[in-house]
Order: structure tokens, then sequence, then C-alpha cells
């Protein structure tokens, strides 16, 4: 079974920086797309950046300029380079990968289970 394993989250001061990695691990036919999501208390999930394959990044407006998505193919990896950091990036970050196990079957999304990230002053 497809399974994604997170690293990076913690505790980081205003204005720090940190680097999250998630690593795909299970029998995938082929990847579209990886990427990050986040949801902070009282609010919905949102696209924080994800990169294709081919590697063509999407990111929120909000993190443009300060975060930047790199991934390795080869490796089934996806990273999260956080820099400067505010209070409003506090939120718990999950990975998703979008992929087809078959040929024959459509793109389904995986989920990680999470990691907190908190930006304190």
């Amino acid at each position: 079974q497809v399974q994604l394993v997170e690293f990076g989250g913690g505790l980081v001061q205003a204005g720090g920086s940190l680097r999250l990695s998630c690593s795909l691990s299970g029998s995938i036919f082929s990847i579209y797309a990886m990427g990050w999501y986040r949801q902070a208390p009282g609010k919905q999930r949102e696209l924080v950046a994800a990169i294709t394959t081919g590697g063509s990044t999407n990111y929120a407006d909000s993190v443009k300029g300060r975060f930047t998505i790199s991934r390795d193919n080869a490796k089934n990896t996806v990273y999260l380079q956080m820099n400067s950091l505010k209070l409003e990036d506090t939120a718990v970050y999950y990975c998703n990968v979008r992929g087809r196990i078959t040929t024959l079957s459509g793109n389904v999304d995986y989920w990680g289970q999470g990691t907190q990230v908190t930006v304190s002053s």
C-alpha cells in the first residue's frame, strides 16, 4: 500500500526557516504531482505549493517569494523550504501525492498524516 512519511515540522521563531520533506513508499504506477497543503485552526485546508513530475510549480500567493518546493522524482520525494516564516504560517502541513496505481486507473490522492509547524514571536 502507498504510504507517505513526513519529516521536518517543529517550532521556530518568526523570521526563521524550516525544511519539510515527504517520501512515498509502496507500489505506484505513476505520479502526476506532489505538494503540500496546510490547515490552520479555524480555517479550511489550503494548497501551499505543488510540483508536477515535469517540474511545473504552483504557490499560494501568501507564500510566494518565501517558500520553495522541489522534488526528486527518482526517490519519489518532495521538499518544502520555508524561509522568513510568519506567525500566520502556523498550521498542520499535509503532504499530498496525486497519481495512479495501475495503467487502467484514474488519478487518486494520497495524504500524509500531517506535521505541525508552529511559528512563535
